[in-house]
């Protein structure tokens, strides 16, 4: 499975920005895709999931109305929608695809938020 992540790029705060994860190789439809950032000198984290059968988990429930993740199977490619963007969203968004026990990685794209 390969992934490419594109989409970012530099957004004033309070702005929205929808990523997007093209996927090629195997079954996409039975991959589980997420979405990781990871933030200047901090770990990479999760930000949301989104499960072969549609249902979606976003790791800081907190957060959840700023993130929409979704999938579209007939275009092989899953998506991160964000909105009300802040400055400490600034970060690297990885997209992933686990399938068969296997986790794959796309190179990430810049998200770079303004004050």
């Amino acid at each position: 499975v390969q992934l490419q992540a594109s989409g970012g790029g530099l957004v004033q705060a309070g702005g929205s920005l929808r990523l997007s994860c093209a996927a090629s190789g195997g079954i996409f439809s039975r991959n589980i895709m997420a979405w990781y950032r990871q933030p200047p000198g901090k770990q990479r984290e999760l930000v949301a999931t989104i499960y072969t059968s549609g249902n979606t988990y976003y790791a800081d429930s907190s957060d959840k109305g700023r993130f929409t993740i979704s999938r579209d199977n007939m275009k092989n490619s899953a998506y991160l929608q964000i909105y009300s963007l802040k400055p400490e969203d600034t970060a690297v968004y990885y997209c992933s695809a686990k399938v068969s026990g296997s986790n794959y990685w796309g190179r990430g794209t810049l998200v770079t938020v303004s004050s």
